[in-house]
């Protein structure tokens, strides 16, 4: 399994960005979230150059690195009773051990010390134990409030952790839920396909049966020496033609929309899903809900979408309100 840090150098991300972005997020492969903590980071920081960041970085750890040092040399000073004088030539100041010393000389780099014929007065025991309960009592609230921080670290991460599972746990739900209308309109096509197949199929049989039928009547009247019949049904073909049915086969629509009225005329097949996509792409608005007005009802939710304008009763023509 690939690390956090192949991870982000998969992503295209800087490879010193990203060490110090898992860094920050709590080492490598620490746990699941350590890379939405590290995408956070670097998104927080996008704009820092890399010098920036390893400078902030490389202060702060000197700094907590010399708070907790000085607090410990000055602890070991108390609790082993030393007090020897040595002088920093170049600002004058005394310490009363070589600890002391080596701890200012690496803080402020100065190297010209000497031993100083003062002696510094040590502490009496009650100022020992004053200034030892002050220097103990510094170090654990440091370590409190490190503590402090890397529970909030924790929770932020897990913030974006949750964050991220959600967006995608709505993404997956809505991907399905596209998908399911999809099939649903795919299993519909296939019934309709099957019964036009079915209606050709009847529709053949019956032409060959008549056409069987009026063979065997030419034959039969050929060999009785007399004319075909004509068959009944010429003469009511000569009647006027019935008047033509209303298409149930296609919807046509007026659609009452906030930018005005639009006219449509749509297979009956047709989803309502894909009727509020065509008003969305032809409007710009989303559309979340169909209603009619008489009878009153509206159509909403993937349930009502997934149906077609057939099952909705809107065929062979309907005024829908669009909101």
């Amino acid at each position: 399994m690939p690390s956090d840090l192949d991870q982000l150098l998969d992503m295209g991300f800087d490879k010193t960005r990203a060490e110090i972005a898992v860094k920050k997020s709590g080492g490598p492969n620490t746990k699941r979230n350590a890379v939405q903590g590290a995408l956070q980071w670097l998104e927080d920081n996008q704009d820092k150059s890399i010098e920036d960041i390893q400078a902030e970085a490389a202060a702060k750890a000197a700094d907590d690195a010399e708070d907790e040092d000085d607090t410990k040399a000055q602890i070991a000073e108390l609790e082993t009773g030393t007090a020897k004088s040595l002088v920093c030539n170049e600002c004058g100041k005394k310490f009363r051990t070589p600890d002391l010393a080596s701890f200012h000389a690496s803080k402020t780099e100065h190297t010209d010390f000497s031993e100083s014929t003062e002696e510094i007065a040590p502490l009496t025991e009650d100022e020992k134990k004053v200034r030892l309960e002050e220097l103990r009592e510094r170090l654990v609230a440091k370590r409190a409030k490190q503590s402090v921080q890397d529970k909030e670290d924790q929770k932020r991460n897990e913030q974006i952790r949750q964050k991220s599972t959600k967006e995608s746990q709505e993404a997956k739900e809505e991907l399905q839920r596209k998908e399911q209308i999809k099939e649903a309109a795919r299993k519909r096509q296939e019934k309709l396909d099957d019964a036009e197949a079915k209606k050709r199929i009847k529709l053949k049989i019956e032409a060959d049966k008549a056409e069987r039928k009026r063979k065997a009547e030419e034959a039969k009247a050929a060999r009785e020496g007399r004319a075909p019949e004509v068959a009944a049904a010429e003469p009511a073909a000569a009647a006027a033609p019935p008047k033509p049915k209303a298409n149930a086969n296609e919807a046509r629509l007026r659609l009452q929309t906030p930018n005005g009225n639009i006219m449509k005329t749509l297979p009956a097949e047709t989803t309502l899903f894909e009727l509020a996509q065509a008003v969305e792409s032809e409007t710009g608005t989303t559309v979340t809900s169909f209603s009619t007005t008489f009878p009153r009802q509206t159509f909403q939710g993937d349930i009502d979408m997934s149906k077609t304008l057939k099952e909705a009763g809107l065929v062979p023509n309907a005024a829908l309100i669009v909101k």
